[in-house]
């Protein structure tokens, strides 16, 4: 059994922060035709969070595990399992540690969110070769990350604020994200997801509810490139956001990578 891993982001309770449902509309169909190219509409979702993704998978028929090495996140999403006769299932692992988690095989690995960064450089291609290991020939991998060739270029020191109903109780919660680059080496950069919670009235309409400092390896395009040969991919496009927009460096937000597994 594994032992007890919880989330950097455990407090933050991202089930309750980002409007999922309109977010997996948006992706869905860039998705979907991702899924359609595989050789066989099964997925790996890695690291999974709490599940969203995989629920939604699984609701179009899609068999469907999700990984994460956070034990926290695993008993957030396990919520879902019984949903659906094609699951989804939930394994709690190490994404370096893919094969001994006899997932079975695969054809389409997801990697979304902003799972990449927690990844340094020896343990990235690791997990590279894991996933090659656990998808059938000429399947597919989907990698979502933040552009931080962006980030770093135009020294953005925050992304977007995210502001929706509280959806346990009165006013407005806010997801703020700043951002700090490191002053030491300039691969990492600093992470503070901050949740605001909006009372209007009281004494202290904003409080803070929770917050975490994270350090990040800022992965940009031209090291992710070579490091995805290396592990057996061959890239076939790169896109500048989850619904199959153009990259460009200077402006997209994300950098999402398509590629395809080689060999046998």
């Amino acid at each position: 059994m594994p032992s007890r891993v919880d989330s950097p982001y455990s407090r933050l309770n991202y089930r309750r922060l980002i409007a999922w449902p309109q977010r997996i509309e948006r992706e869905w169909p860039f998705l979907e035709s991702q899924i359609a190219r595989a050789p066989e509409r099964s997925v790996v979702d890695l690291g999974c969070g709490t599940g969203e993704h995989a629920r939604h998978l699984a609701s179009k028929g899609v068999r469907t595990t999700g990984v994460d090495r956070a034990e926290d996140q695993i008993a957030k999403a396990r919520d879902f399992e019984s949903e659906f006769s094609t699951g989804p299932i939930f394994v709690q692992g190490d994404l370096t540690e893919l094969g001994r988690l006899e997932l079975g095989r695969f054809g389409l690995a997801l990697c979304l969110g902003n799972v990449v960064p927690h990844l340094e450089d020896d343990l990235l291609e690791l997990m590279l070769r894991e996933t090659a290991s656990i998808l059938l020939p000429g399947g597919r991998l989907v990698m979502q990350l933040i552009n931080y060739e962006r980030i770093l270029g135009q020294k953005v020191r925050s992304l977007p604020v995210n502001v929706r109903s509280n959806p346990d109780g009165s006013g407005d919660i806010a997801f703020v994200r700043l951002l700090r680059p490191d002053s030491e080496d300039e691969r990492y950069i600093w992470f503070y997801p901050t949740t605001l919670v909006l009372d209007p009235g009281a004494d202290r309409p904003v409080e803070v509810e929770a917050t975490k400092e994270v350090r990040l390896r800022a992965w940009q395009r031209n090291e992710l490139e070579p490091i995805l040969g290396a592990t057996g991919f061959a890239i076939e496009a790169i896109y500048g956001n989850m619904t199959g927009g153009p990259y460009d460096a200077l402006n997209s937000q994300d950098l999402v990578v398509a590629a395809t597994r080689q060999g046998a």
